[in-house]
């Protein structure tokens, strides 16, 4: 810019620059999931997922590099944390993908489900969610952004004081014994605090929280299982989304078969819960729900 003096310049450039993630590999699911590869600039890479429904996209997006939360069932954490994302590079997955993807005009929803636990990086999550919702930023409708925690209670209390976005929660187990195995942060924040946290989110009126449960076989999926979530969760606005384990090399567990994840969810709907089994998508290039690892081949 021309017009503007060396002063104006130089002091521009000690106050703020214009960074960029790079697109190092998109792979495309057979069922038209797309999973991006991107490399930040120390080097460190992260994944976000392209996700079809029936008239527009998904964008399921990282919040830190890696994750440290320990939940056995998920192959993320299982290549450790790096640091937690800034909020430039948490938007960058959204600006990116809109300019470089042949979807990028249609992503309608964002999800806060990728790699990291986004209450884990409260600050530069909520700084991020204002610039996607915000009209001089990305103008997404807040009603289209989800926020997915493994259970952070304090940090969950305070998001629903800092901004009004769809909550998903997740719980996977009904009693502390089976999450404290699952989930470490159970140890911490145990079931009956999480809920009465749950209970106390201000959700907008015909909104409701989501409960992510994934069934794996022998360990959460039992009718006696699906009877106690039920009694759990009674005066809770709530859903269920049901996800059959996503299998992975190594995993020391395994899917349900559909007839016992049938099962479940009928008992769930006698109780008069909404529950969805939610087939996931992109699970033969590792893009399914807890898949992601930000690595490829050769980096670290």
């Amino acid at each position: 810019m021309t017009n503007l003096s060396k002063d104006f310049k130089s002091k521009i450039s000690t106050l703020a620059r214009i960074s960029s993630l790079t697109i190092e590999k998109v792979q495309e699911s057979s069922d038209g999931t797309k999973k991006i590869l991107f490399k930040l600039e120390d080097g460190n890479f992260i994944e976000s997922v392209l996700i079809r429904e029936k008239n527009h996209w998904t964008l399921c997006i990282s919040t830190q590099a890696g994750c440290q939360m320990g939940c056995k069932f998920c192959l993320t954490g299982r290549y450790g944390f790096k640091r937690d994302l800034l909020p430039s590079e948490i938007v960058d997955q959204i600006t990116i993908s809109r300019f470089n993807m042949p979807e990028g005009n249609n992503i309608k929803n964002i999800v806060m489900m990728g790699m990291g636990e986004p209450l884990a990086n409260y600050k530069n999550t909520i700084k991020a969610i204002n610039i996607i919702t915000t009209n001089s930023g990305l103008e997404f409708s807040k009603r289209k952004i989800t926020v997915s925690t493994c259970g952070i209670v304090p940090m969950i209390e305070q998001l629903g004081r800092d901004t009004v976005v769809n909550l998903a929660v997740s719980l996977n187990a009904a009693n502390n014994e089976t999450r404290n195995y699952l989930m470490p942060i159970n140890r911490m924040y145990p079931i009956e605090k999480l809920i009465d946290a749950c209970r106390a989110y201000p959700m907008p009126k015909r909104r409701r929280i989501t409960f992510e449960y994934i069934l794996i076989e022998g360990v959460n999926d039992s009718p006696e299982d699906a009877e106690n979530l039920a009694r759990l969760m009674r005066g809770v606005l709530c859903k269920f989304n049901l996800i059959p384990f996503n299998e992975f090399p190594e995993s020391q567990f395994r899917t349900p078969s559909d007839e016992r994840i049938d099962a479940f969810r009928k008992i769930l709907i006698k109780h008069k819960y909404t529950a969805v089994i939610r087939k996931s998508k992109g699970r033969d290039i590792l893009a399914a729900c807890g898949q992601l690892r930000g690595a490829e081949k050769g980096h670290s």
